[in-house]
């Protein structure tokens, strides 16, 4: 006779302690942001509201925290942006309100944590996510390339690296108010980005995987 037993289930978090690793994850983004992933551990506790035991708790350890951060990031990111693919009946809007959504998250400042994320342990998790982000990214452009409405010779890796490079931070406190220029210089380059094209670009388009090939 075949046994029904069933293995027990990873318990579930507490509300409150649901909660509190929100909170981390949410100062923890903030804070790379801000100050690049060597920020204090006990700094990203203060800003949650928590106390370094409960940091701990939930993380071992700073690698932790940065793929869960990482992962965390990139589910926003295709959230939105499945949410666009199935609310704008524009093509282009849609991919216009993905790549806003994406600025927002501030990618090109969390980029450099993706290479940091996790250990063999968790790599299926960040495979996972990065490949649900990449089939949304490319539906996205597939269906305006198909509407006529954007240049056929671009791909995906092109408008990442554009996204990535106007959110990456510069150097000095001087370029903090440059943030507030991203959304405007955003939507120029998207505006590049429509067909028919006005120029000829030189090289070829910039896949998803040419990107993590060049990592």
């Amino acid at each position: 006779m075949v046994s029904t037993t069933l293995k027990n289930p990873e318990p579930r978090l507490r509300a409150d302690a649901l909660r509190n690793r929100e909170r981390i994850i949410t100062a923890a983004r903030e804070m790379f942001v801000e100050y690049g992933a060597e920020v204090p551990l006990d700094e990203v506790a203060r800003r949650a509201g928590v106390g370094n035991a409960t940091l701990y708790r939930h993380f071992a350890d700073r690698r932790e925290l940065i793929h869960r951060v990482s992962l965390h990031v990139m589910d926003r990111i295709a959230t939105q942006a499945e949410a666009a693919l199935a609310e704008e009946p524009d093509a282009f809007e849609a991919l216009r309100r993905f790549a806003h959504a994406a600025a927002d998250e501030r990618i090109g400042a969390l980029c450099p944590l993706l290479s940091q994320s996790g250990n063999d342990k968790n790599h299926s998790e960040r495979l996972e996510a990065r490949d649900r982000l990449g089939r949304i990214i490319d539906a996205l452009m597939e269906r305006a390339r198909s509407a006529g409405q954007l240049r056929t010779d671009i791909d995906a890796g092109d408008l990442m690296v554009a996204i990535t490079q106007l959110t990456r931070p510069l150097p000095g406190n001087d370029c903090v108010a440059f943030d507030q220029f991203v959304h405007r210089h955003l939507q120029l380059l998207l505006d590049g980005l429509r067909a028919p094209a006005r120029s000829e670009l030189p090289g070829s388009a910039a896949t998803l995987e040419d990107l993590r090939q060049r990592r």
